[in-house]
């Protein structure tokens, strides 16, 4: 039986993980004022909240502005932001266009709902500022092609908020990968155990007075208020975001795409279910990718490979030479029948992260793109998309890399873009 997905867990755990790479030393002299980095925050829920405590902890960021579309998440906000700094002179906004609008503030980081993520950055990008975007990228295919188009032409920096990119263990799983200890990797196992909760009978009514539900809804089809729709469960509606696949696929994903740079994907082959209930994202999903000489796979459950069982997250690489187990904290190497948790003899080839938010923050200053920057995201984000788009139609689905679109599917290809409400149509 499939266990419910406690996704708060998760964001505790790795709160306290990501934390210990951004807090610095208490040694270190605060820059000057005009020296530090003037950033908004844009979307102030759990994850939001967490880029307000990662930034301002920050000695060259100031916080300067706060925004969400519900009154009551800015007011809460604003008063956890005074408490960490008493200082403050941080302002409220309902509406992220008027911190556009604003020449002091030089950055903003975004962790609203999935399907605001590309508008907002495009935005932010095309008024000359800099972007930490919150996952998945995108709501779907084009958004991203768009997203990276504009911050080229803008010049403009970006880091994607996989916040596990930072640690040791993901930097250590790829040299190892990038070394050939375990040979020449075919085949890699990704998968995500849990499911969509029980949201229970749909419940329509008026909209808070707190809450501008128009503009939360944006660019997605309009539809009457019910709260399981917005804040954290909105997730589960496909006219947002993608389920537990689209939540986890990044953070999963991202060890495997930065240590092999997966190319020329071919086909995509989905199974799965809906859940039950008023949400229509997946229950359990399957999907098998075929790239140039990669195949990779993402499962429910935890693939049948020693000492998979009790992983809830995890990947799988086989190599010709050996095979290595990780997740985001743990790695296990195989070769020749021995099993060992690293190979002191591989040398340390990738500098270690400052704290993924420090890494943007220097980025910026330096205008140099972050690890996990738009380019790169947009490769990993893409399969996550695709994934979603052969499910919903329920078959496998061939695929030209090179001009991404399908091959001889229009229905599919359909898919790939979806046309905004005309009022929050703004890029």
């Amino acid at each position: 039986m499939q266990q419910p997905l406690h996704r708060r867990s998760f964001l505790k755990q790795g709160a306290a993980t990501t934390l210990g790479y951004t807090l610095l030393p208490s040694f270190m002299r605060m820059p000057a004022p005009s020296d530090r980095l003037q950033m908004a925050i844009v979307g102030l829920g759990g994850m939001g909240t967490a880029h307000l405590k990662w930034f301002a902890a920050l000695p060259d960021v100031e916080v300067v502005a706060l925004c969400d579309v519900d009154s009551e998440r800015v007011d809460k906000a604003l008063a956890t932001l005074r408490e960490l700094n008493p200082g403050t002179r941080a302002q409220g906004y309902g509406d992220f266009r008027r911190i556009l609008d604003r020449k002091d503030i030089g950055a903003l980081s975004c962790a609203t709902p999935d399907h605001w993520h590309a508008q907002i950055a495009t935005l932010a990008f095309d008024a000359g500022k800099d972007v930490y975007g919150e996952k998945p990228l995108s709501y779907d295919v084009a958004e991203g092609r768009r997203m990276l188009q504009v911050m080229k032409k803008q010049a403009r920096i970006f880091q994607m908020g996989t916040q596990i990119h930072a640690t040791d263990n993901y930097h250590r799983v790829v040299e190892l990968i990038r070394s050939g200890a375990i040979g020449k990797v075919h085949t890699v196992r990704l998968w995500k155990t849990g499911a969509p909760p029980d949201l229970g009978a749909a419940k329509v009514m008026a909209p808070p007075p707190n809450l501008n539900w128009d503009m939360w809804l944006g660019p997605a089809p309009y539809t009457e208020y019910m709260p399981q729709r917005c804040h954290f469960t909105y997730r589960y509606f496909l006219d947002y975001s993608g389920g537990v696949f689209a939540d986890f696929w990044c953070h999963i994903a991202d060890v495997a795409f930065w240590a092999l740079n997966p190319q020329g994907l071919k086909s995509i082959h989905a199974r799965g279910e809906k859940a039950p209930g008023i949400g229509d994202t997946p229950q359990w999903l399957d999907v098998d990718y075929q790239f140039d000489n990669l195949k990779v796979f993402w499962t429910h459950n935890p693939p049948d490979v020693p000492g998979a069982a009790d992983k809830n997250i995890g990947a799988y690489f086989e190599g010709d030479k050996g095979t290595l187990l990780c997740d985001y904290n743990t790695r296990l190497i195989t070769i020749n029948g021995e099993t060992m948790q690293d190979i002191p003899s591989v040398a340390s080839s990738i500098p270690r992260s400052p704290g993924h938010q420090q890494n943007f923050v220097d980025a910026v200053k330096n205008r140099t793109q972050p690890e996990s920057n738009l380019e790169y995201a947009r490769r990993l984000t893409m399969p996550m998309h695709l994934g979603l788009i052969s499910w919903r139609l329920g078959r496998k689905l061939e695929w030209n890399d090179k001009r991404e679109k399908f091959v001889g599917d229009k229905e599919a290809d359909a898919l790939l873009h979806r046309e905004y409400r005309k009022e929050w149509k703004l890029i």
